[in-house]
């Protein structure tokens, strides 16, 4: 059992003790401190609650609403929903914030309470933490009996997310429409299946597959919209002579692509390829987190804009994002943010944007993919023992390499003639990640084996 508590949420295993894994208590306990969070900032009474498709939650879901009553907020309900279009409804409804019960893209036992502020975004780490530190004080205060909130269902705002999608300007329907698609989605029994097939056939696709359609919570396979879990996917694409087959996270906001002959398109190149599409269009800068291929650099420089690259993390991406008056932005998990819309990822207007972006292009989606650089990313770790002086190690690296140019904004990223190397530890493993990437697979496994190499001699001689 665990229970991860950090400043972009609670997420958790379900069952078990209270304080070791997400159990009614702390689902409780975090809500509430929540909703202090809210009332100190003074930002109103008005909360959006949404859930994706797992088993927990119903049960959830019940817990953080009467919770949310009972400290005096009107809650309004969006019931099976995705995580961009909570985000979306907080700014539409003018609410002070808004929860969304998701463990994104881990397995069936997990569960989160994923924490926005009133403009629809995450917590940055400051507000995350205040959070945090009243749920340790452990000191709830409730409301009187005659000033508990309220609770509302409202099941509309997939349809008006879809809504806004459509009237982006760089959404072209009629190209779409024209082209006669036909996609496969695997909606891996989570709100995909209630998001994604509308959206299509908004855009004029009609012939459209669903796989792991029904909404149960009970995911036909690992949910994370990775090569080893969408084999299946890229199966029935290549059976059906499909144009392209589609797959997202169970809250909807990673999205990965199918190519013609089932192979993938490759989670790295959704942000590129959309990226690509939007600077033809609107020339402007990009961001993508540090961990994220350099073929987004590619592009961006390509079309005359300039690349920038954030810390790991979401928030991070948003802030970086906001600073830079990026056009566009993401990471290399799938995941996109057009700041027209709202800044949050959101795979719902990233199928708009990429099936535009290939109707206009008249290629397959192989050949589409065939125009962008090729790189290849090697993901590794090392454990560590408690012992370990990490920032000692990072020190001793970085002087070792310092030719080169060296970014320590989130771990450190080493930048060589034609590769780069990044290193972080993890916020929830004592773990050193070492990503490294080339343009071929054998050189960017090398440069990782050689950091690697270098941590364990340095961690010999300390």
């Amino acid at each position: 059992m665990a229970l991860i508590k950090s400043i972009s949420g609670i997420r958790g295993t379900i069952g078990g003790k209270p304080g070791k894994s997400l159990t009614p208590i702390d689902v409780v306990k975090f809500t509430t401190s929540y909703g202090a969070w809210i009332l100190n900032k003074e930002l109103g009474k008005k909360i959006i609650v949404g859930r994706d498709g797992r088993i927990s939650g119903p049960m959830v879901r019940d817990l953080v609403v009467s919770t949310l009553i009972g400290m005096g907020f009107d809650v309004v309900d969006l019931g099976l929903s995705t995580t961009p279009t909570v985000e979306m409804a907080v700014k539409m409804e003018n609410a002070s914030g808004g929860i969304i019960i998701t463990a994104s893209h881990n397995p069936k036992e997990w569960n989160a309470l994923k924490l926005l502020n009133n403009d629809g975004e995450f917590l940055n780490a400051a507000e995350g933490q205040w959070i945090l530190d009243h749920a340790e004080k452990n000191e709830p205060v409730y409301a009187e009996v005659t000033k508990l909130g309220s609770a509302t269902d409202n099941d509309t705002y997939i349809d008006k997310h879809i809504e806004v999608i459509l009237k982006h300007p760089l959404v072209d329907v009629a190209a779409i429409k024209k082209m006669n698609y036909s996609v496969i989605v695997d909606a891996v029994n989570s709100t995909g299946a209630l998001s994604v097939p509308p959206l299509l056939k908004a855009l004029g696709v009609n012939n459209i597959t669903v796989m792991n359609e029904e909404v149960t919570g009970h995911f036909a396979h690992n949910p994370e919209p990775l090569p080893e879990n969408l084999a299946e996917l890229c199966a029935t694409v290549a059976k059906k002579n499909a144009t392209l087959g589609i797959a997202v996270d169970p809250d909807v906001d990673r999205l990965c692509f199918v190519c013609e002959d089932g192979s993938l398109f490759g989670e790295e190149y959704t942000l590129v390829a959309i990226a690509d599409y939007i600077l033809s269009k609107k020339k402007g800068n990009t961001v993508s987190n540090l961990s994220s291929t350099r073929a987004l650099k590619d592009v961006t420089e390509k079309h005359g804009g300039k690349y920038f690259p954030s810390a790991v993390g979401e928030v991070n991406v948003v802030k970086k994002m906001k600073e830079v008056e990026a056009v566009i932005g993401g990471e290399g998990n799938g995941g996109v943010i057009v700041p027209e819309l709202h800044y949050g990822r959101d795979a719902l207007i990233g199928i708009a944007l990429f099936l535009t972006h290939l109707a206009k292009s008249g290629k397959t989606v192989k050949g589409l993919r065939s125009g962008y650089p090729s790189y290849f990313i090697s993901k590794n770790k090392i454990e560590l023992s408690e012992d370990v002086n990490v920032s000692k190690i990072f020190e001793e690296i970085r002087d070792k390499y310092k030719k080169y140019p060296i970014n320590n904004e989130d771990g450190l990223r080493i930048d060589f003639e034609n590769d780069w190397v990044h290193l972080r530890t993890s916020n929830t493993e004592p773990i050193i990640r070492i990503y490294a990437e080339s343009a071929n697979e054998t050189t960017a496994n090398n440069v990782a084996k050689r950091i690697m190499a270098d941590i364990a001699e340095m961690m010999k001689n300390a």
